[in-house]
């Protein structure tokens, strides 16, 4: 996600756990009022934008492993190994925020341009028709 400016975003994620956050094993005070979400700023100034067809999800019980790469042969089984360019590495925690981040925004995307289809095949056939 590359950005101009140094303005927070709204899907941005982080661990860092709010300042009045109940300790483990404590219940959060019933009448406290909740607290807004924290805002980050962003320093994107030196990002570098890659392109993605293809991602591998693998991991272990503390981290989660987001492998992407360019698949040059997106339909059946490509002949050649996908290279993979980028590989991001994170705790459950920060991908959970992640997945619902992802969610609202494809869900909002297909509001407006309609549902996604995922399968390519069903893509294949409603484009030949």
């Amino acid at each position: 996600m590359a950005k101009t400016d140094d303005a927070p975003q709204a899907n941005e994620t982080n661990d860092a756990a709010p300042a009045s956050a109940p300790q483990e094993g404590q219940q959060p005070a019933q009448n406290q009022p909740r607290q807004a979400p924290v805002q980050v700023q962003v320093k994107d100034d030196n990002v570098t934008a890659t392109y993605a067809n293809f991602c591998r999800v693998t991991g272990s019980p503390e981290e989660l492993i987001i492998d992407f790469g360019l698949n040059p042969q997106p339909v059946g089984v490509p002949k050649d190994p996908i290279q993979v360019n980028q590989r991001v590495v994170m705790n459950f925690y920060t991908a959970k925020r992640l997945l619902a981040a992802l969610q609202m925004s494809v869900q909002r995307h297909e509001q407006v341009f309609g549902v996604l289809e995922t399968d390519i095949q069903k893509r294949l056939k409603i484009q030949q028709s």
